[in-house]
């Protein structure tokens, strides 16, 4: 199978776990948005769900699809969050915000009683940090933001070029919340819990894309089928 097979086979054994009746937290990226398109079919064919989206992008896709839409001041408990991520760790610890979105898909996810990670083969690995870790950051005083990001990752063994992110025109990137995004590209993370508690403790920081346990349950996809991840 492609990637992009890869991720549609795991978001359709995702969807098995989806029930009628529902409240569901729906993801960001490439492979989220293969299980909106099933979903879309689901509720098509007459299933009753309720949906809070993590960006405006999965936002307009599932209105799109008509798939009923809430807010999570509105139904602040998920059952369910469905999500993609840029890496995972045997221990399911993930590194999420490729699209720019991991406050919001943070907040959604830490609101549900499950969270499934959807992946192809090429996201599993050993040591998070080969994908940059990214941090949204306010963009008030955001370049002492950058510095006090520096030393509290080196304080916990990361080094690597810390890049705000850019649009293909050249500019900053903004994400739906108004804010940067700094990729920090460390190659290796020895110890991610550290350094989470280092970067939340920066009053700039906003949210970081490292996701710590949160994740129930990965589905993996490669050419053998898809299987599960799960720690006891």
């Amino acid at each position: 199978m492609s990637p992009d097979e890869q991720k549609r086979a795991a978001a359709a054994k995702a969807l098995e776990q989806v029930r009628d009746g529902m409240k569901l937290g729906l993801g960001t990226g490439s492979t989220a948005a293969h299980f909106v398109d099933l979903l879309g079919e689901r509720v098509r064919g007459g299933m009753s769900v309720i949906c809070v989206p993590t960006s405006e992008a999965t936002r307009d896709q599932a209105a799109s699809l008509d798939i009923p839409l809430t807010t999570l001041d509105e139904t602040p408990e998920l059952d369910l969050t469905i999500d993609g991520a840029d890496e995972v760790d045997p221990s399911l610890r993930l590194i999420k915000g490729g699209g720019g979105a991991l406050l919001r898909e943070k907040i959604v996810a830490s609101a549900s009683a499950r969270m499934t990670v959807i992946v192809d083969e090429s996201k599993v690995v050993e040591t998070l940090g080969a994908f940059p870790l990214p941090i949204e950051v306010n963009q008030f005083g955001y370049r002492a933001s950058l510095d006090a990001i520096e030393k509290a990752s080196r304080a916990c063994g990361c080094g690597g070029e810390l890049r705000l992110r850019q649009t293909r025109e050249g500019q900053p990137f903004i994400t739906d919340s108004r804010q940067f995004i700094v990729d920090c590209h460390f190659g290796v993370i020895p110890d991610p819990e550290s350094l989470a508690l280092g970067l939340s403790a920066i009053p700039g920081v906003l949210e970081h894309g490292l996701f710590i346990g949160i994740a129930t349950e990965c589905l993996v996809a490669g050419n053998g089928g898809v299987r599960s991840l799960t720690v006891s």
